[in-house]
C-alpha cells in the first residue's frame, strides 16, 4: 500500500482529472488538509508537493496551492518571428476600428480588444475614490491642471519608479489621456514625418496607427515570444537602415506576452545610447506579473536621459480613468509643450482619485488580488485553446498581462475566422492587424481578461470548430 501522503495525493489527482477542481481553483491550506484527512501537516504538506512535482498544483508565494493547467506543457509556444526587414508605411487600420466598435456591442465575448473586464477591477475602491476627488479643494477650483499634470499624483508615480531602481523627480514626471498618448507624445517628440522606427513584431496595433498618423515608417524586428526583441537582429537594421527611434514592450509584451530579462534590458539601453537612437520603453503591463515581484524595466539602466518611459492605469486599475504617463528624460520640457499643444491638460479628477488609490496602499492590494485572476484565467483560458483549436496550434505561455498568441496551421485565415466568429457573437484580433505587412494571416491574439462563464466556454468551443473546419 502506498504512503498515506500518497494516498491523498491521488485523491485530490482524481478529482481534478474528473473535473471536480477546475484550473484555478485554490486548494485548502495544508493545516485544513491535515484535519481533513486526519494526519500531520507534515503529511499533508507532501501530498501537495507530491502534486506539485507531478504538475497537477502550483504554489503561489503567500497565497496558497492552486490547481495548474494540465495543458501547459503539451502545446508548444510559436518560435521567434520572421517580419519584413525593410521600412514600411502603415496599411490601412480599419480592421482595428471594427475590432474596437464590435467590443462595445451588447452580448458580445470581448476577446479581441485587451480591455479587463469590470470583475478583475475594484469597482468599489474606485468609486469611493472618485467620489472623494470630486469633494476635493482642488477639483472644486475648476482650474485646468496644466502639464505636467496633478503633482500629488506624480510623486506618488515617481516614488513607484524610484523603488524600480530609478532616481526620478516628480517633476521627471508627464500626465497624459493613458498610454497611447503617452507614447504619441514620445514619437513626436523624437522623430519627424518620414523617420524610421525600430519596434517589435507582431506588436500593438494601436502603435501602427500613432505611427500611421504622424507619418512615419515601421521597420520591424524579429521577436521571440520568449526572449523579446531580437538584439542582434536591431543592431543590424540600425546599422542599416537611418533609425531615429525604437519601441519596446519590455514586460509581458501585447500580443506575444515576451519579457526582456535584465541583461537584454540593460543591453538594449546600451545598444541604443552608442547609436544616439532614443528608446521608447513601454510598460503597461509590467505591474500584472503572475508571480509575487514585479520584472525591472529599462528605464532603470538610463544614464543619458535617452529612455522615454511610459506606461498607465488602463490595464491594471481602470481604463476609464485614462491616467497614463511619460518620463522623458531630456525631452521633458518638449513634452510638456506638445502635450499642452494637443488638449491643454489631463481631467483633474480621475488624477486626484488615482492619486488617492496609490498613497493609501488600495491599489497594491487590488494589484495582489488581481495577478492571482489573471493567472488563472490565463491558464483556464489557454488550456481550453489548447482542447479546441486545431492539432499543430502553437500558443504563447507568458508570465504576466493578459493577452495569448496563437499560430494556427498555415491554411487557417484569421480574418475569415475573426469574421465568422463575429456572427457568432464572439470578438477576437486576427493577425494582420499586428504588423504594417500582410503577415501573420494564420495567427490570432486572445485576450484573457474576461471571467470563466458558460458564455466563455461554449464561445472557446465555438472559435475551435470554425478553426477546425478551415483545415478540413
Amino acid at each position: 500500500m502506498p504512503p498515506r501522503y500518497r494516498q491523498i495525493a491521488s485523491q485530490i489527482a482524481e478529482h481534478i482529472e474528473q473535473g471536480q477542481l477546475n484550473i484555478g481553483d485554490k486548494l485548502p491550506g495544508v493545516r485544513q488538509a491535515s484535519e481533513a484527512h486526519h494526519v500531520s501537516l507534515s503529511t499533508a504538506l507532501a501530498a501537495y508537493r507530491y502534486l506539485e512535482q507531478e504538475q497537477y498544483i502550483e504554489a503561489r508565494p503567500r497565497s496558497g496551492f492552486y490547481i495548474k493547467a494540465r495543458f501547459e506543457n503539451a502545446v508548444c509556444p510559436p518560435s521567434e518571428s520572421r517580419p519584413d526587414t525593410k521600412p514600411t508605411l502603415i496599411n490601412s487600420q480599419q480592421r482595428v476600428m471594427q475590432v474596437i466598435s464590435a467590443a462595445n456591442r451588447p452580448g458580445i465575448l470581448r476577446l479581441g480588444a485587451t480591455v479587463p473586464d469590470a470583475s478583475f477591477l475594484p469597482v468599489a475602491a474606485l468609486e469611493r475614490a472618485l467620489a472623494s476627488a470630486a469633494r476635493h479643494p482642488h477639483a472644486r477650483s475648476n482650474g485646468y491642471e496644466f502639464p505636467p499634470g496633478y503633482l500629488g499624483l506624480r510623486q506618488q508615480l515617481a516614488k513607484r519608479m524610484n523603488k524600480l531602481g530609478c532616481q526620478l523627480h516628480a517633476d521627471d514626471i508627464t500626465i497624459t489621456q493613458g498610454c497611447q498618448e503617452a507614447l504619441y507624445l514620445a514619437l513626436k517628440v523624437s522623430c519627424r514625418a518620414g523617420d524610421i522606427v525600430a519596434l517589435e513584431s507582431p506588436l500593438f496595433y494601436g502603435l501602427l496607427q500613432i505611427i500611421d498618423s504622424l507619418g512615419l515608417q515601421a521597420l520591424e524586428i524579429p521577436t521571440d515570444p520568449q526572449h523579446g526583441i531580437s538584439l542582434e537582429a536591431l543592431q543590424l537594421a540600425i546599422e542599416k537602415w537611418p533609425v531615429k527611434a525604437c519601441i519596446v514592450v519590455s514586460n509581458f509584451s501585447n500580443p506575444i506576452g515576451a519579457t526582456l530579462n535584465d541583461t537584454r534590458k540593460r543591453d538594449l539601453v546600451a545598444m541604443l545610447s552608442a547609436a544616439r537612437i532614443p528608446l521608447i520603453e513601454d510598460d503597461i503591463y509590467g505591474e500584472l506579473s503572475f508571480e509575487q515581484l514585479r520584472p525591472s524595466i529599462a528605464k532603470r539602466y538610463d544614464t543619458g536621459s535617452d529612455v522615454l518611459y511610459c506606461s498607465s492605469l488602463s490595464k491594471s486599475l481602470s481604463p476609464a480613468l485614462r491616467i497614463g504617463w511619460i518620463a522623458g528624460g531630456k525631452y521633458s520640457e518638449e513634452l510638456n509643450y506638445q502635450k499642452f499643444t494637443l488638449n491643454a491638460a489631463s481631467a483633474t479628477i480621475p488624477q486626484l482619485a488615482a492619486e488617492r488609490l496609490l498613497r493609501s496602499g488600495e491599489y497594491d492590494r487590488h494589484l495582489h488580488r488581481m495577478r492571482a485572476a489573471l493567472a488563472t484565467s490565463t491558464a483556464r483560458i489557454r488550456e481550453a485553446l489548447a482542447r479546441h483549436m486545431p492539432r499543430g496550434t502553437q500558443i504563447t505561455q507568458p508570465r504576466g498581462g493578459y493577452a495569448l498568441w496563437l499560430e494556427l496551421p498555415k491554411q487557417v485565415d484569421t480574418l475569415l475566422l475573426a469574421e465568422q466568429a463575429l456572427a457568432q457573437n464572439i470578438s477576437i484580433a486576427a493577425g494582420p492587424l499586428f504588423t504594417a505587412s500582410e503577415k501573420y494571416r494564420h495567427c490570432l491574439r486572445i485576450s484573457c481578461a474576461c471571467p470563466w462563464n458558460t458564455q466563455l466556454e461554449e464561445g472557446l468551443a465555438t472559435l475551435g470548430t470554425l478553426a477546425n473546419a478551415q483545415c478540413i
